[in-house]
């Protein structure tokens, strides 16, 4: 990989955190009844999506669709198969609950979402769009329903409150 490659692929990872971060410290300027800063880390956070998108494009890992979700299963199950496996032993190991909470939380999740791409695959791979849906996440631990919304949240048990739709 040249050097520009590795530096887009750092840039994405940068920008792609600082977009994420900006949102999380607007949140925060949003409890504290600040709300025009919430609305500058909003801006700023899009523009920083921007810049993420344009150096992700320029990697050459944005393909078509089946590729896209191809990569997005293989990222899901690196995620669920070797990535939060390992937090959670760290996480263990150093009596971070917190920590290996967030972790567990994550992996359920992230097992919904690579079964959700993997029958978008058949489908793309037929030619054809996945079938129209509504999707609603849970704010609490970002699990994906499909449909109708369950009482609780089976990931963190959640009340159907509060989910939100995509």
């Amino acid at each position: 990989m040249s050097k520009t490659q590795e530096n887009l692929k750092a840039a994405f990872a940068g920008e792609s955190q600082a977009n994420r971060k900006y949102l999380a410290f607007a949140k925060v300027a949003e409890k504290e009844g600040k709300v025009n800063l919430a609305k500058l880390f909003r801006a700023v956070a899009e523009g920083e999506t921007i810049h993420a998108l344009k150096h992700l494009n320029n990697t050459g890992e944005v393909k078509d669709s089946i590729e896209n979700i191809k990569a997005a299963i293989a990222g899901e199950t690196y995620e669920v198969e070797t990535m939060y496996p390992g937090f959670i032993t760290q996480a263990e190991e150093e009596s971070n609950g917190g920590a290996k909470m967030s972790f567990v939380g994550a992996k359920e999740v992230e097992k919904t979402h690579k079964a959700a791409f993997e029958k978008a695959l058949s489908a793309v791979e037929a030619g054809k769009d996945i079938p129209e849906a509504q999707y609603y996440i849970c704010g609490i631990c970002g699990e994906l329903f499909e449909g109708q919304v369950p009482d609780n949240c089976p990931v963190c048990k959640a009340p159907k409150d509060k989910f939100y739709q995509i």
